[in-house]
């Protein structure tokens, strides 16, 4: 359980810093309450994070070869491009992850006037859920929890998404400037590798 804890924390640690969902955490911080952001960002990530447990769940009960294949595959591929993204990165694809923050966080500001708390919760829950939807990180909870403890995934994987909106949400602005995309990608490339180096041995 701990190993599973451990892989779920580090993934969505590193993966989630400078995302596009910490970035809507960040800007939404700036127009809102602190709390009320921190508390609908984190349900949303807790919930797909819960959701793409229990489909891992669904997966490990197919035939554990084709499972454990597809698991190095996965991570191998992700690791891959990330380096490679990596490699071609520019100042530009930080800003390219802001831009479509703010244009998400804009379009959903114009659909009500009043912002009650309720508004907001649902606001930062709704906008956080949707851009969270297939990224690599619910693709790599998923290909976890269908090897690893279920629930040490899921806690380190919620503590994970927690630590990244806290940071976004309490000193997002000032970190958001400093935070070097290029290097994350990098970093977060090599974790995938490792991931799936990991997979590869215990398959063997």
């Amino acid at each position: 359980m701990l190993t599973a804890f451990t892989a779920g924390l580090l993934l969505i640690t590193i993966s989630e810093l400078g995302d596009k969902t910490f970035f809507i955490a960040v800007i939404l911080a700036m127009k809102h309450s602190r709390k009320l952001v921190f508390i609908g960002v984190s349900a949303a990530l807790a919930a797909m994070t819960i959701l793409s447990v229990l489909f891992g769940q669904v997966v490990s009960l197919l035939p554990q070869t084709y499972v454990k294949y597809a698991e190095i595959v996965l991570f191998f591929a992700f690791g891959i491009k990330l380096l490679y993204e990596a490699s071609k990165m520019t100042d530009s694809n930080c800003e390219t992850e802001v831009n479509e923050a703010k244009e998400a966080v804009e379009k959903a500001e114009l659909q009500t006037d009043i912002k009650t708390p309720l508004a907001i919760l649902i606001e930062a829950f709704t906008l956080t859920f949707v851009a969270e939807w297939g990224d690599r990180t619910q693709i790599a909870t998923i290909a976890l929890a269908a090897s690893y403890n279920a629930v040490g995934v899921a806690a380190g994987a919620v503590l994970g998404h927690a630590i990244c909106t806290a940071i976004a949400v309490i000193g997002g602005k000032l970190i958001a400037g400093r935070i070097s995309e290029r290097q994350l990608t990098f970093a977060g490339g090599c974790l995938f590798l490792i991931f799936g180096i990991v997979a590869a041995v215990e398959g063997v």
